[in-house]
């Protein structure tokens, strides 16, 4: 079972969240917290493997509770809960540590989907809404500078792979692009987060993104 915790501060999303998640067989929501320091709590006592972490809360706010629970030792993955006119929070969340994000409109069965996917450690944020995100932010050009000259250290392989983390892709199917064993591509990311200081594969793929590159194309035959 996948078990989640839902953190908002209008119980009324809380329980629409809830409805949804319980309504599947692999997704236990475990609790629900309706400020950050309650989130915190939660985490500690119930040792969810996902947490929806609304990011304006009054108190502490999504965002600082993000980074304190990111901080722990064996820390669930966190998933932001957002609306479209949220992005400077949303860029916020991923640097401190969230994996991803979801708007609060998402469809019921995508709902479902995307928290299987964050379970598995794999990035819940489209290339296109990354694009969007890093080109509203402010200090594009001085961020590109440095993102290039983080990558410098990097080898060609791990360059490819950093451009398939752009793009959000899974370690299965960076394999298949690339044509590597699923256990190497591994022992890349891993070696890979540790050269670029990130602390999960989000802040990778966005300095994918803010360095311009782009994953290999697909040769397979066929």
């Amino acid at each position: 079972m996948i078990r989640v915790l839902v953190v908002d501060d209008e119980p009324m999303v809380c329980a629409h969240l809830r409805t949804i998640l319980d309504a599947a067989e692999d997704i236990d929501v475990v609790g629900e917290a309706n400020d950050g320091a309650e989130a915190v709590e939660a985490v500690l006592r119930l040792r969810p493997r996902v947490v929806i972490m609304d990011l304006r809360m009054p108190g502490v706010d999504g965002i600082a509770a993000t980074e304190r629970i990111t901080a722990m030792g064996e820390p669930p993955v966190v998933v932001a809960l957002t609306t479209f006119d949220d992005d400077t929070h949303v860029l916020r969340a991923l640097r401190a540590g969230a994996i991803g994000f979801l708007v609060k409109t998402t469809p019921a069965e995508d709902l479902v989907n995307l928290v299987r996917v964050a379970a598995d450690g794999h990035t819940v944020l489209s290339p296109d809404t990354t694009r969007r995100l890093l080109g509203a932010s402010q200090g594009d050009r001085r961020d590109a500078v440095a993102a290039r000259a983080r990558i410098a250290s990097l080898s060609e392989r791990e360059r490819d792979i950093l451009g398939c983390l752009g793009e959000g892709m899974s370690n299965a199917a960076i394999a298949a692009r690339l044509f590597l064993a699923e256990t190497t591509v591994k022992s890349y990311v891993s070696r890979m987060l540790t050269k670029l200081d990130c602390a999960n594969r989000t802040q990778a793929g966005l300095i994918a993104h803010r360095s311009d590159i782009a994953a290999p194309p697909d040769r397979r035959p066929g």
